[in-house]
């Protein structure tokens, strides 16, 4: 049985990181993980004449930079998974339809990574396809102008705020033992939406962190496993101030992460010398700092175990302006060396 729990699953066979790809713009660049990134884009356009486009070219790269580095050819990936934060996933659809892949969109909001990830090594566990890549992206300026205020308007930002990551990650999942990146995916736990009735766009990590919350109990509980049992739990984009509440939640629930918990929004900016107040978000926080960052370190041995968490709020422009509150997602994935 590879169910197991409520909600989650712990493959019978090894899932294979065999790629992972990271794209980024320059603040992201000037930031601490800077030197890990696959391809940096001085021009925030990247060369397109809109912002939505400019996200489009970021997928487009992502996704010729993991194939190039795996040595992997278009037509050997079975499946293409792939999702952003913009209304109909556009950045997606436009930016990988030269491709000609079977695909399947996702909307997680932020949380789209670990939704590409849950669901790709499903996919290749089941036996339904031997490789799937999964892509995702976010970008400032589109980001603010859908969810927030035209950048035009110069609005004040709380500090409670995150700013959203200029990148795209795109990662090549497989059965097949070769060129891999020495980390695999042993199983994950699907998240439930969460709502604690927040309201407050501007503080996206107070939304989130209910949900990353009962994510990280209900997959202890299903493994049967203690914090400590992981070197790090790393959960998306909660950033600072949706830290300080997730811990304390946990701490309710009787489970201690201090000293094994980190979040890829406080990981990607440096908080004393990059204006982004909270930290990083977006679903090319959690995707580019994964690529990056995290694959590298379980691959060097550094860490073993890894519980992988990027959270996703689930409004839009329509909930908000009437007057909802913001439901959050969270999914987990385990990630180990190979």
């Amino acid at each position: 049985m590879q169910m197991i729990g409520k909600a989650s699953v712990a493959y019978d066979k090894v899932i294979y990181l065999q790629g992972a790809a990271s794209v980024v713009g320059q603040k992201e660049s000037e930031g601490p993980l800077g030197k890990y990134f696959d391809e940096i884009c001085p021009d925030e356009r990247v060369g397109g004449t809109s912002w939505e486009e400019a996200e489009s070219n970021l997928q487009i790269k992502a996704v010729g930079k993991v194939l190039e580095k795996t040595g992997v050819k278009g037509d050997d990936v079975r499946y293409m998974l792939g999702g952003d934060l913009l209304g109909q996933c556009m950045a997606t659809s436009f930016g990988i339809a030269d491709y000609q892949l079977p695909f399947l969109g996702l909307y997680g909001a932020c949380s789209t990574c670990g939704e590409g990830l849950l669901v790709g090594s499903m996919l290749v566990a089941g036996g339904m396809a031997e490789r799937v890549l999964s892509v995702t992206s976010s970008h400032f300026s589109s980001a603010e102008k859908e969810f927030r205020f035209p950048l035009e308007y110069g609005n004040q930002r709380p500090l409670s705020a995150t700013w959203t990551v200029t990148g795209s990650g795109a990662f090549i999942m497989t059965s097949q033992k070769g060129q891999d990146t020495g980390v695999k995916i042993t199983g994950g736990t699907i998240g439930k939406i969460t709502d604690y009735g927040i309201k407050d766009s501007m503080n996206m990590g107070a939304c989130m962190a209910p949900a990353a919350a009962d994510t990280i109990a209900r997959h202890l509980c299903d493994f049967n496993r203690r914090p400590d049992d992981y070197d790090k739990i790393i959960t998306g984009d909660l950033g600072y101030v949706g830290q300080e509440v997730l811990l304390k939640l946990l701490d309710d629930k009787g489970f201690d992460l201090h000293g094994v918990h980190t979040d890829c929004g406080i990981l990607i900016y440096d908080r004393e010398t990059q204006d982004t107040h909270s930290g990083g978000s977006g679903c090319g926080c959690a995707a580019v700092t994964l690529a990056a960052y995290i694959v590298r370190q379980i691959a060097s041995g550094e860490w073993k175990r890894v519980l992988f968490l990027p959270t996703g709020a689930l409004l839009s422009k329509t909930s908000f302006n009437e007057g909802k509150s913001v439901p959050a997602i969270c999914h987990g994935v385990v990630l180990e060396r190979a």
